[in-house]
């Protein structure tokens, strides 16, 4: 069918129920690089059952609707989507271990052109089952580059976070491993880009790339230790542009600038591949306790 955003802002998805254990939690955190110093304790307290605390970046793998853009009824030309931008608010904690319910909704389309594409907005909210507490609200924004020019004209969207001029206030490297993708997929992302060469090749890439969404833990690590000391809780809202992908095996540099006044925690931040030079986080912006 053709591609109609008001057909898709009227999409009905289906409610998404996860239980999750320990191992679960365990399992992400290996996949975003967590441990990877064994003797870190700062980092074995994500990987360790003992008191085990859960990266906040975990939210965006929870009760996840797939790779909805695929199917028939969205119209969209899903070979040419990209994930353009995430965020994560965070109502409370997740505990090591529960079920979970959502729902995804398509907010907002956005015309960009025919030449660049659409922007979609789409939203979940994830609530514990047992206490009917929300824990996390989840908008990710897709961009369908074979979707755009439908209403004759460009349309602007949100302004991304702006990051300051001036050198960052701290600045953190973080190393991923080269069998990264392979670790992270397990937590639910199973597109073959990820694991297969000739897939990757035939995609434009020299190798299999890691998953955006696993640059997203890493870049949560460089935050979670810069700016909270490794407590999740202090996390609250957290938005980026994901701009370029990363090989494993890259060094993931993030740079970070506190924005905060009158008490406000706030921080700008972006990411780096070392070995590629190019930027692959952009426009992030984090709020904490």
């Amino acid at each position: 069918m053709p591609f109609d955003p008001r057909s898709l802002l009227g999409k009905e998805f289906p409610a998404i129920r996860q239980s999750y254990t320990e191992k679960d939690c365990i399992l992400y955190a290996l996949g975003v690089g967590m441990g990877i110093d064994p003797l870190d304790e700062n980092c074995l307290a994500f990987v360790y059952e003992d008191g085990l605390k859960v990266l906040p970046s975990q939210a965006v793998v929870m009760a996840h609707p797939g790779f909805w853009a695929k199917e028939d009824d969205t119209g969209l030309d899903w070979v040419k989507v990209l994930h353009a931008g995430q965020e994560i608010i965070l109502h409370q904690p997740f505990p090591a271990s529960g079920t979970v319910e959502a729902t995804t909704r398509v907010r907002e389309v956005i015309d960009k052109g025919e030449r660049i594409g659409a922007l979609i907005l789409s939203d979940r909210v994830v609530r514990d089952v047992e206490t009917g507490a929300d824990l996390c609200t989840l908008v990710t924004t897709i961009l369908a580059r074979g979707d755009g020019g439908f209403s004759g004209e460009r349309k602007t969207s949100a302004k991304p976070d702006p990051v300051p001029a001036r050198a960052a206030d701290m600045v953190c490297d973080l190393p991923t491993l080269r069998q990264q993708a392979l670790l992270y997929r397990l937590s639910g992302d199973y597109n073959p880009l990820h694991a297969v060469p000739e897939i990757a090749r035939a995609a434009g890439f020299r190798e299999p790339i890691l998953h955006g969404l696993c640059t997203l833990g890493v870049a949560t690590h460089a935050l979670l230790k810069s700016c909270c000391d490794y407590d999740p809780t202090r996390f609250r809202r957290l938005r980026l542009r994901f701009s370029a992908p990363v090989y494993p095996g890259d060094t993931i540099r993030t740079e970070i600038w506190r924005e905060g006044g009158d008490g406000v925690r706030a921080w700008a931040f972006r990411c780096k591949s070392v070995e590629q030079d190019k930027i692959v986080i952009n426009n992030g912006y984090l709020l904490t306790d």
